[in-house]
């Protein structure tokens, strides 16, 4: 680390971590939520802005009598009394009024005049016959076959809008619908609030701009694209600076530089005291009131530090994508959307049913991100997302959320929980898939979608999607589990409840990076013999309950490698742990070892088959998915992904 670096910066603890009501409390304590003042905007540059001003009519619109309809403009009392076998004969005005044209005279009695729609109303004439229900009646005439009554088919003067009128109120964020009514009311300006600057800093020299070169150890900055976008989307002005490294001089002077060009500054990562954590440090001299919170008894988000200075908000998110995300919306929105005029957001909250068992961190209010499931009985359940808060889909890909009481370790199973979205509302997709991740799944989804289907799609392992499945909580399950017993995949584990259909195979083995020697010999089964034995080699293992779990355990016996206990949820998991030299060996499909350039000992081919609960299977989506299961580009496709159909057992 260079640049003039503070004293004790070496691994020291949060300043005081307080409940999230608490720093909410101290942080709106020295801000002002409120505008941060307006300016005069052309029409046309309006859209998405909001409005500083209730904005009046200056005129009324319409600003004349005008017709609805083509037909003829005449005395409602000429025409009383007129039929189709009695029609009213009345005399032609030579003038047709088209919209712009202004009448020369005054329709006198016993007389219809031409107009359009849109036309002026002569005066005297106190309603519109339609040019359907006349007849030319030559010599200058026509015939009306059908009585109307005074003000038919005429909008008055200032039936929409009268003069003096309030058409749009302060706050409203201004849309093409109001863009139009100002426009009809004759605006070619509008009073919005300014727009909040907020500057925006990514902190680490682990971090590399998307697009740049990557070594190992360095990550990809989502943290900075992701804030630019979120303050855009309320209404404010990302001003971006950038990644800044971990010197502490130069974090300095770019903070000093942000806070002279915006209205509010955002670092991401650097937050904690700990070693290398130098975003704190360099905030920390602030003291007018400086740092008023460090350290929130959350999850995800303690290392959270929020502080104020020349009445600006500077704020430290975490380094974890999912824990900046989090702590961006519950702290930091609300005061951007008060200083951009909008009014403080209203979540939606559902009540829904937790299906496992979950563990919380006692002593902090955890938050928990979940995606929601409808049960056959129209039930919403709740599966938790569990990727962590350094998963960058985390938040992204969550319905919603549910907040756990710092004084309580756990909620069980089947417990119900206050689910608040994320969204203004749930959007259903029209298929739900609940069970094992595979990438021809993807393939899958993916020509649904060209169909106009959605999907949601929740990756739990074989048996969760077995059981959701049976739950009636999916339409369909993607599972690959083998019977120890038997050695047959997923028919053995079938009720009556659930529906079969046939997916493809898939070769499962043992991955290791290709120039790894432990591995140059004999078959899969002979070289995890010789390597599970040596505790230099470490394995990569699958979670419980999935499908190549139970496949591991059924090669190593009762053996338990070096590494058994590193646990991860996906193919594509394991060969990264392989090929990043986190472990030296897994068991892996063949595609995903392609694809991370590993060697690959073929076990066994397995079964990637689809279970259906027998109560939605005549679902159109359902029957659309199935159907592209028999398509035959589609079975190409997946052949050609090293997933080809499989024997039935």
């Amino acid at each position: 680390m260079s640049g003039e670096e503070p004293k004790g910066v070496r691994q020291e603890q949060f300043l005081d971590v307080v409940s999230r009501d608490e720093a909410e409390a101290r942080f709106r304590k020295h801000l002002k939520f409120a505008p941060l003042g307006e300016e005069t905007v052309a029409l046309a540059e309006c859209r998405g802005r909001v409005l500083a001003r209730d904005v009046a009519a200056r005129v009324d619109v319409p600003g004349f009598d005008r017709s609805n309809v083509d037909g003829f403009a005449v005395r409602a009392e000429d025409v009383e009394g007129a039929r189709p076998d009695a029609p009213r004969r009345l005399a032609l005005v030579p003038q047709l009024l088209t919209p712009g044209v202004r009448p020369s005279n005054e329709a006198p009695p016993g007389a219809a005049t031409p107009i359009a729609t849109g036309g002026m109303i002569p005066r005297g004439a106190d309603a519109v016959v339609m040019i359907e229900t006349t007849d030319p009646a030559g010599d200058g005439a026509v015939d009306v076959r059908q009585a109307v009554a005074p003000g038919a088919a005429i909008s008055s003067t200032g039936s929409d809008i009268g003069a003096g009128e309030t058409v749009l109120r302060r706050g409203v964020v201004l849309g093409s619908r109001e863009v139009a009514l100002l426009a009809a009311i004759g605006e070619s300006t509008v009073a919005v609030f300014r727009k909040p600057r907020v500057a925006i800093l990514s902190t680490g020299d682990e971090l590399v701009a998307p697009g740049s070169p990557i070594c190992p150890g360095q990550v990809f900055d989502s943290n900075g694209p992701m804030l630019a976008a979120a303050v855009e989307e309320l209404g404010c002005l990302a001003v971006p600076f950038g990644i800044v490294g971990d010197d502490f001089q130069r974090m300095s002077e770019t903070i000093g530089a942000a806070l002279a060009a915006a209205d509010v500054v955002l670092l991401s990562g650097g937050t904690s005291k700990g070693a290398g954590d130098v975003a704190y440090h360099a905030v920390e001299r602030f003291a007018d009131p400086g740092v008023v919170v460090h350290g929130v008894a959350l999850k995800p988000g303690k290392p959270l530090c929020l502080a104020v200075t020349q009445g600006k908000p500077v704020v430290i998110l975490p380094g974890f994508p999912t824990s900046a995300t989090f702590t961006f919306h519950e702290f930091v929105a609300p005061a951007l959307r008060a200083f951009a005029g909008l009014a403080p957001l209203r979540r939606a909250t559902l009540r829904a049913r937790l299906p496992v068992k979950l563990k919380s961190e006692y002593g902090r209010t955890t938050y928990t991100l979940v995606r929601l499931a409808e049960s056959s009985g129209g039930a919403l359940v709740a599966y938790p997302m569990g990727k962590g808060s350094g998963a960058v889909t985390e938040f992204s890909l969550a319905d919603g959320f549910f907040a756990t009481p710092a004084g309580v370790e756990a909620i069980p199973a089947g417990a119900e929980v206050s689910v608040t979205l994320i969204g203004q509302a749930l959007e259903p997709a029209d298929l739900m898939v609940i069970g094992s991740h595979c990438v021809g799944l993807d393939v899958l989804i993916g020509r649904l979608a060209r169909d106009g289907l959605t999907a949601k799609v929740l990756s739990v392992g074989s048996t969760a999607g077995l059981a959701a499945a049976k739950r009636g909580e999916c339409d369909i399950a993607g599972v690959h589990l083998m019977d120890p017993a038997t050695g047959v995949y997923n028919r053995p584990f079938l009720d009556d409840t659930l529906r079969f259909a046939q997916g493809y195979a898939r070769l499962q083995g043992v991955v290791c990076r290709p120039d790894d020697s432990r591995f140059a010999f004999g078959s899969a089964v002979e070289v995890v013999a010789a390597v599970a034995a040596d505790p230099q080699c470490l394995m990569v293992n699958r979670n419980a309950g999935s499908g190549t779990r139970i496949l591991i355990d059924r090669l190593l016996g009762g053996a338990r490698p070096a590494g058994y206990s590193y646990q991860v949820k996906s193919h594509n998991a394991v060969a990264a742990a392989v090929a990043h030299q986190r472990a030296d060996w897994g068991v892996a499909i063949e595609t995903v070892a392609k694809l991370y350039g590993l060697r690959f000992l073929p076990l066994q081919p397995e079964h990637y088959d689809f279970v259906i609960p027998a109560q939605r299977f005549a679902r159109a989506p359902v029957q659309r998915f199935l159907a592209l299961l028999d398509d035959p580009e589609v079975r190409r496709a997946l052949a050609d992904l090293g997933f080809p159909r499989h024997a039935e057992a």
